[in-house]
């Protein structure tokens, strides 16, 4: 049976800390993971495609069966491979993935020796070839052939490059959360060459500064539509999303629905997850981009990958209301 849902993206082995100095080590999470998460808040059937390393934790692929997300997409290649990545929250909008030996110091702590050696969050993610744990399109299993829309969350540009022709040429509607180290000024006809096979565009606000420096954010949006795009929207964190419809010209805010923050890892990627079958079930950016931020309030609400999956799409659709509600078209 093929899922009606596909993420793309990294598994990853989280070492977080928190705004309020909370410590968490070695936890599962990984932006395909968080995005599929999302998705499986609005939908049933929802699979993974990935890769890990020989020390990626079996248990935890298990883990992701029993919340019902499907892993036969997740390739394991040999040997270890650096899939570590580093948080420290500064407040709830602000977060830094190097230095983890002088973030511990400041709380008195040594660092752990799973982070000794680390470098930043996205190892090799600023080469123009493939690493070794980023998914390609021979990696698709034929069980995901009728895959009916496909979301892909951060990698490097080779990745996106491959999988984006791949699949946006297979007839399935197509999201992109862009990966931040090629959102630069010199690979700008690259992201451009992305973008022509993708229906719907996530920045985040940060990556369209360092893409297209200090432009105003529906400016960058109506460019990023020449391509051919029905959508862009720009996350803007505790603001919401900027939802530009490019087929109508017309602008959007769908603001963030107001919870009870413990977290915020991983919000933006259920955002595109929610965003991805909103998108397929209606055709109406806005819609999908409160379906999104519906997502992204479970994620905020509690700590860890999988707390999302303990909600249904009946309690979804109660906040569903509430954020459609709150919607403000821009003039």
């Amino acid at each position: 049976m093929t899922p009606e849902y596909l993420t793309s993206g990294g598994l990853r082995i989280d070492f977080v800390i928190t705004a309020d100095g909370q410590v968490h080590l070695r936890e599962m999470g990984g932006n395909a993971i968080y995005s599929a998460v999302g998705a499986r808040v609005w939908a049933a059937d929802v699979g993974i495609l990935s890769r890990i390393g020989a020390n990626y934790p079996h248990e935890w692929l298990q883990r992701l069966e029993n919340a019902g997300i499907r892993t036969e997409g997740i390739l394991r290649v040999p040997g270890w491979q650096d899939m570590r990545t580093f948080y420290a929250y500064r407040d709830m909008d602000r977060r830094e993935d190097t230095d983890p030996a002088g973030h511990f110091a400041e709380l008195g702590l040594s660092l752990p020796q799973d982070l000794v050696g680390y470098v930043d969050s996205t190892p090799g993610q600023a080469s123009e070839q493939y690493i070794a744990v980023s998914p390609r399109p021979e990696d698709i299993p034929l069980s995901f052939g009728s895959v009916k829309a496909a979301h892909l969350a951060p990698l490097e540009l080779q990745a996106h490059r491959s999988l984006s022709a791949a699949l946006g040429s297979s007839g399935i509607r197509l999201t992109l959360d862009p990966g931040e180290r090629y959102m630069k000024p010199e690979l700008y006809e690259d992201v451009l060459a992305i973008l022509r096979h993708v229906d719907a565009f996530l920045p985040s606000e940060q990556e369209v500064r360092s893409l297209l420096g200090p432009i105003d954010f529906w400016s960058a949006a109506c460019r990023f539509a020449e391509t051919g795009l029905e959508a862009v929207v720009i996350k803007v964190g505790s603001r919401g999303a900027m939802v530009y419809d490019c087929l109508d010209r017309r602008r959007w805010l769908v603001p963030a629905f107001p919870t009870h923050v413990v977290d915020v890892t991983g919000a933006g990627d259920a955002f595109c997850g929610g965003f991805l079958v909103g998108f397929q079930e209606t055709a109406d950016a806005v819609l999908a981009a409160c379906y999104g931020t519906v997502s992204a309030s479970f994620v905020l609400e509690g700590f860890g990958a999988l707390y999302a999956t303990r909600f249904r799409r009946g309690e979804a659709e109660v906040r569903l209301s509430q954020v459609k509600a709150q919607v403000q078209p821009i003039a």
